[in-house]
Formats: C-alpha cells, sequence, structure tokens
C-alpha cells in the first residue's frame, strides 16, 4: 500500500475545506489530502461516491470502466452528458469530475478491472468496487486485504443497495465527553448541595482499533448455527438479494432489466432458490415480489448508498470517528438503511 505523507495544505485549500477542518480537524484533512483512491464501475452509485469523494478533498482519484454509456444513465448518473451514450463511462465522467474540485487529480482507466493484476491495487490507499460480480469482488477484497489497503464494495439494484468494508485492522480515535466533579474546598469546609450539582464537562479524543473480516468470510456464514439462527429474523433480506443479484450477473453478464422482463423475472426466482438453498435458510426470507422492485438504479437510492460509502471513506482515510464495521443494507421499499456486521469474530 502506498505511504501516508502528510502533504501541506494552501490557504486556498484551507478555505474551500473550512467546514471540514472545523468538524475532523486539521490532521484528518491532510491524511484525505495524501490519499489516493481507485473507483471501479462508474453507474449510478459509482457517480455518488466519485461525487462525495471529491468534494472531501482527497490527493487522487482513478475512475476504472470499461463499458460505455447508455441511455438509463440518464436517470442517475449525473457526471456524463445526454450526448455521451456509446462513450467510456470513465471517460465520460471525467470532465464533470474535474470541476467538482480542481484541487483533485482524476485520472481515467478505461482497462477492464479483471484483467489487472495485483500490484496496479496495491498502489491505492482505498479501493471502491462496484458493478462488478461477485468473484471480481472476492478477488479485489483478498488482494486489498492481504495488502492492507482499505476496501470497499457497493451497489444499487432498483430500489435495494448496499455497502460492505474491510479496513483490515483499522485503527481510530473517537470525540468522548469527560464530565469533571468541582474539587473540593481545601479547608474542609462543606459545598453547598447547589454547587455539587454544578459538573463540567471537556471533550477527549479515545484512541480504538477495529477488525474486519474479508467478504469471503462475511458471505459464508452458517446461518444454521445457534446464534446466528436466532438472528436471521432480524437480517435484512438485502443481504440475500446481494447475493441473488450478484449471481446474475455473473450468469446473465448484466443485472435485470426491464426490456427483459417476463424472462429476468423467471431467473430471478430461479437463482434465489438456488441460493436459499445453499444457504440453508428458507425461501420466504427473500419474497416472489422482489423481483417487481431490483430493476435499473433509483437516483434517491444511488443518493443514499453513495453518501454512506462517501462518508465511511472519509472516516476510513482520517482515522476520525467509529467506521461501520460490515455492512449497510439499503431497503426503499420500506424506507430503511440497516447496518450490520456478519460473519466478523
Amino acid at each position: 500500500m502506498v505511504d501516508h505523507h502528510n502533504d501541506t495544505i494552501t490557504e486556498d485549500e484551507a478555505a474551500l475545506y473550512d467546514r471540514q477542518i472545523r468538524l475532523w480537524g486539521l490532521d484528518a484533512q491532510k491524511r484525505l489530502r495524501s490519499s489516493s483512491m481507485l473507483l471501479v464501475g462508474l453507474k449510478g452509485v459509482g457517480a455518488e461516491v466519485c461525487k462525495n469523494v471529491v468534494l472531501s478533498g482527497v490527493k487522487s482519484v482513478t475512475l476504472l470502466d470499461h463499458t460505455s454509456v447508455t441511455e438509463e444513465d440518464a436517470f442517475s448518473q449525473f457526471l456524463v452528458g445526454r450526448d455521451s451514450v456509446g462513450k467510456n463511462r470513465a471517460e465520460a465522467s471525467l470532465e464533470r469530475t474535474k470541476e467538482l474540485n480542481p484541487n483533485v487529480e482524476v485520472l481515467v482507466d478505461t482497462a477492464n478491472v479483471s484483467d489487472k493484476p495485483k500490484e496496479f491495487f496495491q498502489k491505492f490507499n482505498i479501493v471502491c468496487a462496484t458493478c462488478c460480480d461477485c468473484e471480481t469482488l472476492l478477488k479485489i477484497n483478498e488482494i486489498c486485504h492481504e495488502s492492507n489497503v482499505k476496501f470497499f464494495a457497493c451497489d444499487v439494484f432498483g430500489y435495494y443497495g448496499y455497502m460492505f468494508s474491510d479496513l483490515v485492522e483499522h485503527n481510530y480515535v473517537e470525540e468522548k465527553q469527560k464530565i469533571t466533579k468541582p474539587d473540593e474546598p481545601q479547608d474542609g469546609s462543606k459545598v453547598k448541595k447547589s454547587k455539587v450539582a454544578v459538573v463540567e464537562t471537556e471533550t477527549v479524543m479515545v484512541k480504538k482499533s477495529m477488525k474486519f473480516c474479508r467478504l469471503h468470510d462475511a458471505l459464508s456464514v452458517d446461518w444454521t448455527e445457534g446464534k446466528l439462527l436466532k438472528s436471521l429474523k432480524r437480517l435484512s433480506n438485502v443481504y440475500f438479494l446481494m447475493q441473488i443479484l450478484l449471481k446474475f450477473r455473473a450468469v446473465q453478464g448484466r443485472d435485470p432489466s426491464s426490456r427483459h422482463m417476463e424472462e429476468d423475472t423467471s431467473r430471478l426466482l430461479k437463482i434465489r432458490d438456488e441460493v436459499m438453498e445453499e444457504k440453508k435458510v428458507p425461501q420466504d426470507k427473500v419474497k416472489n415480489d422482489f423481483t417487481r422492485f431490483c430493476i435499473g438504479e433509483l437516483s434517491p437510492a444511488c443518493a443514499v448508498v453513495g453518501g454512506i460509502v462517501g462518508q465511511e471513506v472519509v472516516k476510513a482515510v482520517s482515522g476520525k470517528d467509529t467506521p461501520h464495521n460490515n455492512f449497510f443494507f439499503f431497503d426503499g421499499t420500506e424506507g430503511s438503511g440497516i447496518v450490520d456486521q456478519i460473519g466478523a469474530s
């Protein structure tokens, strides 16, 4: 993994990032300023992540996508113009991304992420992968985990979305309020009760550490095991929907589409049955009607998931505040977002 160097913050940058510096401190902003990120996949949720990370003030962002802009991108991918259909997604997103923050270096890579060697990912501090099948996500995560590179995966399927994070072993600081009671008088006299009730608080920084597990471990848990079986009822069904839709992507080479609604519905239900049988989980955990709500990328869902990922990237790089360990699930049909830890000890 590349080393962190605390680049000097210029006066212009201090003015631009004034609100952020007041929020999480100058040292945290310096860590952001010296970090590089690889963003794989520039569809709707990728555009949201890109916007949030670039505005935060990282050193550089590399946009990697080998696919072309489609007409559907007009509904959620705001970094490409209406005249960009047919052009490479990463190249089409470059100009508007640069306009977001001229202080951030934006690079483009039009290669297929599956063809990238191990050494490629080790050049970055953070890797965020979208639009990938499960095998590719597992491969990239394994490389990042071994190389101590912070890894995120996310996607949006219609009303549903998820984020997974693996920060390996992450050190961070958290603000705590320390209560200080008034000192007792030195002459031994008693303090009036009204004064005893007056206490002072001060903010102190507490150092903490948190371990994360690989995506493989988070997807391979045994849901028939006692404690996990009891927690199955409260588990978001998006955990299983994510795996169903990633398997569909791997088999079909695309995501479910309104153009193939009838065929895709049949395929999705078949894959649902296969996944739930493999996981030894009752099929009714994922109802049949999920096929109606997983088409395309809805802008509101992209905004929610992209916002969470951007927030977590800032936490991971700055070392400030408690990160989500390790999943965030969004269900737009219920308007709910849930943070859950799965597979970690």
